[in-house]
């Protein structure tokens, strides 16, 4: 208890001076399909995010939620992250209400090794304006192979940002550099080729509502998608 008392406090003398510089932000996405890095993950969903940042560094909490489905998967996700410059790196826990392997009624405060529906990961990117590379690794939680060796499931993926025709345009291709079953790969697979494009509608003077369509491949599935998106 003294030690957690110790981090508490440690915790609150660092973030204190930075008060005047806490800033928040809320907003929440309606899409069709819930696509995650070329894989389906759900049919139409809300997917809310809250986030507090405060210089370079970032938490967020994410999750999705189905609406046409409600036996689809819910997801829980907590972000913590640092950025400076281009740079930024941090660490992900994915809860997940169901997963293989999992406690099947997805206590979230259950860590058994494989027995969670947590997985962890670790990620670092780099932004160079126009483009980005993003590299993320699992490295704890409930990702194992077949064999029951730990999978450590990896993706890597490149973005381009670019205006065509008053859009703001992405074109994305990402892959799985080893096997994983998380992204049904069985070795170096490419699994996600894709192009969206975002717009702000115009609903009033003082509201405008961005909405987002995109295509996604996933060659490794042999899979396609067209998902549209609101964001508010």
């Amino acid at each position: 208890m003294k030690k957690i008392g110790f981090i508490v406090c440690a915790l609150v003398a660092t973030v204190a001076p930075l008060h005047a510089e806490i800033e928040t932000s809320i907003s929440a996405d309606v899409v069709s399909e819930y696509i995650f890095r070329g894989n389906k993950c759900g049919g139409a969903a809300i997917q809310p995010t809250l986030g507090l940042s405060a210089g370079g560094f970032e938490a967020s909490l994410w999750g999705t939620v189905g609406i046409a489905n409600p036996a689809d998967t819910k997801e829980f996700d907590l972000t913590l992250s640092y950025s400076i410059g281009g740079a930024s790196v941090g660490v992900t826990d994915y809860w997940f209400s169901a997963i293989d392997g999992g406690d099947p009624y997805g206590r979230y405060f259950k860590y058994d090794e494989k027995a969670t529906n947590h997985i962890f990961e670790a990620f670092l990117g780099y932004d160079f304006g126009f483009a980005s590379i993003n590299w993320y690794t699992n490295f704890a939680g409930n990702d194992f192979k077949a064999d029951g060796d730990r999978a450590y499931s990896s993706y890597c993926e490149l973005a381009a940002p670019f205006s065509l025709g008053g859009l703001d345009w992405t074109a994305t291709l990402g892959f799985v550099p080893m096997e994983s079953p998380l992204y049904f790969a069985d070795g170096f697979a490419v699994t996600n080729i894709s192009l969206a494009a975002e717009k702000s509608l115009e609903i009033s003077s003082s509201f405008s509502l961005p909405v987002s369509a995109g295509f996604t491949f996933n060659p490794c599935s042999d899979a396609a998608f067209f998902v549209l998106g609101l964001s508010f």
